[in-house]
């Protein structure tokens, strides 16, 4: 959980400059950590999958996440 709540924070940081793997190596992450990562997060609806420069990922919207708990 902490691990998650790093790279979220860093995935914001980062604003796409780093692909989303380079990312969590940063953290001491190995590739498949960060793929369970990503996958908790676009569970959670905190990211979605977009080309962002180097990263596949970036946030989601506000307004769409709103929309989607409904």
């Amino acid at each position: 959980m902490e691990n998650k709540d790093r790279y979220y924070h860093a995935l914001i940081e980062n604003n796409g400059q780093l692909n989303e793997i380079d990312l969590g190596e940063k953290f001491g992450l190995d590739e498949n950590e960060t793929r369970e990562i990503i996958i908790q997060l676009l569970s959670e609806h905190k990211i979605e999958y977009k080309n962002h420069r180097a990263c596949h990922y970036c946030l989601m919207n506000s307004r769409k996440r709103k929309n989607r708990r409904r």
